[in-house]
């Protein structure tokens, strides 16, 4: 039986800390976020749980983690894609098609990060001390931030607050429609039985219509284009 020792130096800690958020992320390609328990964590890093709990407050702040650093690398590979993508495009209609294709392919190429996001406010945020709760709620501020200069960069007639919100909202979009795309075991074998139950096409395609709507509405709604 492994014997435990405690890290003694920062540079062991960062290290334990790494091991722990790897397994985790491991984890993750294997079952939902919500499957994840501290017990089976604990397990696969070799640590007793109350030794996990030494480097994380709990298994909802690992995965705080773990999302955070994903949203993070997720903007930073889109932002050169998607303006790419949209270089030479100028009848703004055609822009925020590609600019809702772009992102909902580009989140839809991410499970674990959509997966994530859906059980973010259900879940992950339930178990965390304030402190953490600060923490964390700054990092979502500052990659929505990071979203919106996205889209008023391609999108200029998206102003900074219509950007903004605008960022918001595909965000919430992504959380329910991860969750309405991935339904429970009785709600897939039910569909199985009558596809006539099924009310979505792909998750991808259900992203780029609601985020056209998004988009779309808020031009609309700053240039007081509404019918």
């Amino acid at each position: 039986m492994a014997i435990f020792q405690r890290a003694r130096s920062q540079e062991q800690r960062d290290i334990r800390r790494k091991s722990i958020l790897d397994a985790a992320a491991a984890m993750l390609l294997e079952m939902p976020a919500a499957a994840v328990t501290l017990s089976e964590l604990s397990r696969r890093v070799g640590l007793a749980k109350s030794n996990v709990l030494r480097y994380f407050e709990s298994r909802e702040a690992v995965l705080l983690d773990l999302l955070d650093d994903a949203a993070r690398e997720w903007l930073a590979n889109q932002a050169p894609h998607v303006t790419a993508k949209v270089e030479g495009v100028v009848p703004v209609g055609q822009r925020i098609d590609v600019v809702s294709e772009s992102l909902a392919n580009g989140f839809a190429a991410e499970p674990v990060l959509s997966d994530l996001l859906s059980v973010q406010a259900a879940i992950l945020e339930r178990n965390v001390s304030t402190q953490l709760a600060m923490r964390y709620r700054k990092g979502v501020l500052t990659s929505v931030s990071g979203l919106a200069s996205l889209l008023s960069s391609v999108l200029p007639e998206l102003d900074e607050g219509h950007s903004f919100d605008a960022a918001k909202t595909l965000i919430l979009l992504v959380r329910s429609i991860w969750t309405e795309s991935n339904p429970a075991d009785a709600m897939k074998a039910a569909i199985a039985q009558d596809p006539s139950l099924c009310m979505r096409n792909s998750f991808a395609v259900e992203l780029k219509n609601a985020f056209e709507v998004v988009l779309a509405g808020h031009i609309a709604l700053q240039h007081n284009t509404l019918p």
